[in-house]
């Protein structure tokens, strides 16, 4: 693991490693691009496949349609689930419109939909943590809506009622802040002193490589720029852990051209960031645009290496064999 050095140079960017496209959506994005190469256009698409604006808009040039529901999906057609996950109404309203479905969610998605299946099963209440309207929130409560409690937040824990407080267990979305959902935990933990965990930490793996890592550079940054979406839960989650471990000054962009030079006015050392939808190419535009500036001098601040893949989904891996085109 790499440390940020004491010393401050002028005008330096601390680049953060891990960053950008975690396995899952490398896996979704890939899904997208084979089906148009082996079905051709249109292809749709469920929600944004990767919450990024510029993957999205670079899938619609190529031919993708998305689409917020099934039933503007022409009968018949094939329809792609996008990462984040969905409910088992959704898979059923795609056989009820005769569509071919294929699979997208992220495995680590998958995981958690299997907690909340098993938890159910042994008639537990799960309090599930995580943001309301957040596609993968609405996909996982939909395994069992009767079993499941949202949390968005530690307000209102105290509140909660359940049919017996010694079953209950927790999970979460998987893009939280690390930090944020442990607060959470010992705080439901208090409220539910038996409270069952989960088999295994539900927050994904590239969303607590990514926090770490802007964790430490935030200590030393005079500002932090973050490459994301709005939309983008762990995105908007690198912002704010920046903020809360040091960063003066910590921002959101989509591209490079949304940086402001005013933002640069007295700052010798920049963070830069990426959330795990998003493709290096717009790491590099902010990394030539801080250049341009006099950031030139730029240091990779490694937390940790990451090697997982994951393959595209069985539906569409089948299909590519028969082709000959896997």
């Amino acid at each position: 693991m790499t440390t940020v050095a004491d010393t401050k140079s002028e005008k330096r960017v601390l680049l953060a490693a891990p960053r950008g496209y975690c396995a899952g959506v490398d896996r979704a994005v890939i899904t997208v691009e084979k089906a148009l190469e082996l079905y051709g256009a249109p292809v749709y698409v469920r929600k944004q496949i990767v919450h990024n604006k510029h993957v999205v808009s670079t899938l619609e040039n190529r031919g993708a349609i998305f689409v917020e529901e099934n039933d503007e999906v022409p009968e018949g057609a094939i329809v792609i689930f996008s990462a984040h996950g969905v409910s088992p109404a959704v898979h059923a309203s795609a056989a009820a419109r005769n569509l071919k479905t294929i699979d997208a969610t992220c495995p680590l998605v998958t995981k958690v939909h299997n907690e909340v299946k098993r938890f159910a099963s042994e008639d537990l209440t799960i309090l599930l943590i995580g943001h309301e309207g957040h596609e993968e929130v609405d996909g996982t409560a939909g395994e069992a809506p009767d079993h499941i409690i949202l949390v968005d937040g530690i307000d209102g824990i105290d509140d909660i009622q359940v049919k017996d407080e010694n079953k209950v267990a927790w999970l979460s979305q998987t893009t939280l802040s690390v930090d944020e959902t442990l607060a959470t935990v010992a705080a439901l933990k208090k409220r539910f002193p038996n409270l069952m965990d989960p088999p295994s930490d539900d927050i994904c793996y590239a969303t607590q490589n990514r926090q770490i890592a802007i964790k430490q550079i935030a200590e030393v940054a005079d500002l932090v720029l973050v490459v994301g979406s709005t939309n983008s839960s762990n995105s908007v989650r690198l912002v704010e852990v920046s903020l809360e471990y040091g960063a003066k000054a910590a921002y959101l962009i989509d591209y490079a051209a949304e940086a402001k030079d005013e933002w640069l006015e007295g700052v010798k050392t920049i963070g830069v960031s990426s959330g795990a939808s998003v493709p290096e190419i717009l790491v590099k535009d902010l990394m030539i645009w801080l250049a341009e500036r006099g950031f030139s001098n730029v240091e990779t601040i490694t937390a940790m290496e990451e090697h997982l893949l994951f393959a595209i989904p069985p539906e569409l891996r089948k299909d590519l064999r028969e082709a000959g085109k896997s």
